[in-house]
């Protein structure tokens, strides 16, 4: 991680780099004309009294900000284009400072050496005598699954660095990838965290003493984007390892991304074409896929009510879900401890900033598996220049190469399957209800809907005979007990699986077996965990989590 002095220089240069870019042509090539320094200024001033007009007017913070534009206004009435130089400066450090972190190497190494026994405890109810005593602690490391292509990190780092872009499902996604990178012996990363986990009453205290800087999603203001954008890009030239989720946000609807934030992702290419053009020594930059694969998702609930609702356009920040609140944690965390379930961190092939997949001495491979010059991606006339057009190409291809192997490196877990044959099997029932029909008329505010239990096994059999197949031909990855119930040719086990998962930590089961028939208690949850396979073209079965009509495709 970078010292304290260099975090200050990394702070200078990114306020020197956005104020140079104010007035000079956007990096995006659909962009407008660039904006003088008045109309910047008086953006900045509009949107952030806009949302300060939404904040708490008692809050400390929001006092102090209202003072400081209060000012800001006050100066810009007369100020010439020097002063406005000034004020400028003034409000991209103000941002620079709030998103940058603070991280410490002695708090690291404490939570490096205590939150993994802590977890477990935790995980496991143990009560706080039995953790300070000398009982075994159930390790961590039995439970989270590291897996994939994780050989080569270490030498890759030594030649560059590493951009790690995983999925998103879950606000403990960020805790469990860094418990990842620790237990490969890797550096901690530098990620962008949304406010709300800052100011989250259990790791907020930690957030960034752990490599984190601050992302505040309240802020619209294209002047903040673009800090933050230069942020990320300047922390990369600076050699730190960085974590994106390059989904922006945790998936509402269960799915993995099926689309990605461009400008955040842009940062690799930027940072190396930067790189290269200022001589820099080890100038390569590695883009590292990441799926992380849960059987229940914490905040699974919340997520999917914001994904279905109306008002789910205009919410892009849930600060109340269950992540918030500690008996949630301990209900979730104890019932995966407890079934013995597994979470699957899977790292996929590395990658050069422009999609291709590079070998393990860093070297950028085409598609016969040939050594290229990534440089000359950059290169007119054996020089490398700027581009802005040309890079934003770069990165949608290197967006459509990581979805690729997003999708490739899934990890189906036994409630995936279970959810997603109730649901095709209510579908195909119903054909002519559209999605919302169909999910009010499935237990919500009238008898649950229930299906035969033969009817269920033989769809999961026909369902697991497409899974093999798929995850023979690379498409897919599939857990210990899926791939058990497909050695075996035992869907009882599968069953027995989900059945279980899916009654442990919700508050009511999503789907309960009584009898011979299966109920479905959550229509939203079942909907969820099925989308988790949604895109697949299982038993030709529609792409629902793409759907774009109320509550559409959308994340946070």
């Amino acid at each position: 991680m970078l010292s304290a002095d260099e975090v200050a220089k990394l702070v200078s240069e990114v306020t020197e780099r956005v104020i140079m870019r104010v007035g000079s042509p956007s990096d995006d090539p659909a962009a407008g004309p660039p904006r003088t320094l008045g109309e910047t200024l008086d953006e900045t001033l509009w949107w952030e009294q806009e949302r300060l007009r939404e904040q708490d007017p008692n809050d400390e913070e929001t006092l102090a900000d209202k003072q400081f534009y209060a000012d800001l206004h006050r100066q810009l009435q007369h100020a010439n284009a020097l002063e406005q130089r000034r004020l400028l400066q003034q409000i991209v450090h103000r941002y620079t400072h709030e998103i940058a972190g603070n991280f410490s190497p002695t708090v690291y190494k404490l939570a490096a050496k205590v939150a993994p026994p802590m977890l477990s405890a935790l995980l496991t109810g143990l009560s706080p005598r039995r953790l300070f005593g000398r009982e075994a602690i159930p390790r961590l490391d039995q439970h989270v699954i590291i897996e994939g292509e994780v050989d080569n990190l270490e030498r890759l780092r030594e030649r560059g660095t590493l951009v790690v872009t995983p999925t998103h499902s879950s606000n403990l996604d960020s805790l469990l990838i860094g418990f990842a990178v620790h237990e490969l012996g890797l550096p901690p990363l530098t990620y962008g965290a949304g406010l709300s986990l800052f100011r989250n009453p259990i790791v907020g205290k930690f957030m960034h003493n752990l490599g984190a800087y601050t992302v505040d999603r309240r802020k619209r203001d294209p002047l903040y984007k673009q800090t933050l954008k230069a942020f990320a890009s300047v922390s990369l030239e600076f050699g730190q390892d960085n974590l994106f989720f390059p989904g922006g946000s945790r998936s509402r609807s269960g799915a993995i991304e099926r689309g990605l934030k461009k400008g955040l992702l842009g940062c690799s290419v930027s940072a190396y074409r930067n790189n290269l053009m200022r001589g820099k020594p080890n100038p390569d930059i590695y883009v590292v896929p990441c799926t992380i694969s849960y059987p229940l998702v914490l905040e699974a609930s919340t997520l999917i009510e914001d994904w279905l609702a109306e008002v789910g356009k205009s919410r892009y920040i849930i600060v109340d879900d269950e992540f918030s609140r500690w008996e949630r944690w301990l209900d979730f965390l104890r019932g995966m401890f407890a079934l013995d379930l597994k979470i699957h961190i899977r790292f996929g092939r590395a990658m050069d900033p422009f999609g291709n997949p590079v070998d393990a001495a860093g070297t950028s491979l085409d598609p016969k598996g040939r050594p290229i010059s990534a440089r000359g991606y950059f290169e007119v006339d054996g020089e490398v220049v700027e581009d802005p057009a040309r890079d934003a190409e770069y990165t949608r291809e290197l967006e459509r190469r990581i979805l690729a192997e997003f999708s490739r490196q899934n990890v189906i877990h036994p409630t995936h399957v279970l959810a997603f044959a109730c649901f095709e099997l209510l579908r195909r029932a119903q054909p002519e209800f559209d999605l919302y029909r169909l999910l009010s008329s499935i237990g919500a505010g009238r008898s649950e809907q229930s299906l035969a239990l033969p009817e269920v096994e033989e769809e999961i059999e026909l369902l697991l005979e497409e899974l093999e197949r798929r995850f023979a031909a690379g498409q897919i990855r599939l857990s210990s007990v899926v791939t058990e119930a497909i050695t075996n040719d035992d869907v009882a086990v599968l069953l027995r699986a989900a059945l279980r998962s899916f009654g442990t930590y919700h508050p009511k089961p999503v789907v309960e077996r009584r009898g011979v028939r299966l109920h479905v208690c959550d229509a939203k949850l079942l909907f969820y965990y099925r989308n988790r396979l949604d895109g697949y073209a299982l038993r030709d079965a529609p792409a629902l989590a793409s759907f774009t009509g109320p509550g559409g495709a959308r994340h946070v």
